[in-house]
């Protein structure tokens, strides 16, 4: 496996040069040789520096919850049974294809929540990764090689333009809904939440209330065609009769609209 480093070895007298993110050409301070960085080839090892702490993980956790993606009162309902800080580990994929540059997460270790590839990692927040972080680091434990594999798998022919090894600062969030034990992250850098499981708000009587509607409609706009078939004035009499009775249907059509919305 390829160790994630930010140091170079120079070509010239194999002194260690430190180059920072963006450099292309580097100047060995030994030698005075220069030194071209080639991003697909030299793995950089970056790291976020969290902005939240555990209180307030919680409370971003608290409040996806009671978003709308989860069912009602999640947030009031679920008990959270354990929490764990962590730096954990993502391959970082820059990539050119004839639509542009790309970026592309892959998780490094062992993951229940791959939701982690949809991070959003700007390059300006990325810091280098310091010896003092690793007692709170996830290994890497999927191979850089094995990355590379998936990524030209799923995006064949394109130009890698760098790879780097960035540990994001997470809580791990365990809670318990109806006996089930679910798993959340929190993103510490923005608040961001990711799952791939959770306790989702059921289709069923959402497509219920939309088919509902759909039907009522469909049938008003029958009305006419028959009325046209008695005639002319016939067309115009389904026509007003068809649109009374929409506008009549549609206060009570959204009111149980509403009434769907607020059980679940």
């Amino acid at each position: 496996m390829t160790t994630p480093a930010t140091t170079l070895a120079c070509t010239q007298c194999g002194g260690e040069l430190h180059p920072d993110e963006g450099q292309i050409f580097l100047t060995c301070p030994y030698c005075g040789a220069t030194v071209y960085v080639d991003k697909s080839q030299v793995v950089f090892h970056w790291s976020l520096t969290p902005t939240l702490d555990a209180a307030q993980a919680a409370a971003a956790l608290r409040r996806w919850m009671s978003g709308s993606q989860t069912i009602k009162d999640l947030d009031k309902k679920a008990t959270i049974s354990g929490q764990a800080f962590q730096y954990f580990p993502l391959w970082y994929f820059k990539w050119r294809s004839p639509q542009g540059e790309r970026i592309e997460l892959e998780p490094a270790a062992a993951t229940s929540v791959t939701e982690l590839r949809r991070l959003a990692l700007p390059a300006g927040d990325l810091k280098p990764y310091t010896a003092d972080l690793e007692a709170q680091s996830e290994a890497p434990s999927v191979p850089l090689q094995a990355a590379r594999q998936w990524l030209a798998q799923e995006h064949p022919g394109v130009e890698l333009r760098e790879n780097a090894l960035v540990h994001v600062p997470i809580y791990l969030f365990k809670y318990t809904f109806q006996n089930q034990v679910y798993t959340a992250v929190v993103e510490a850098a923005t608040g961001s939440v990711l799952a791939n499981l959770f306790p989702s708000k059921p289709e069923a009587p959402y497509l219920l209330a939309g088919g509902l509607t759909a039907l009522v409609y469909l049938c008003l706009a029958v009305v006419p065609l028959a009325g046209g078939a008695f005639g002319e004035g016939g067309g115009l009499l389904g026509g007003g009769i068809a649109l009374a009775l929409g506008l009549l249907a549609a206060p009570f059509l959204f009111a149980f609209a509403v009434w769907v919305a607020s059980r679940i």
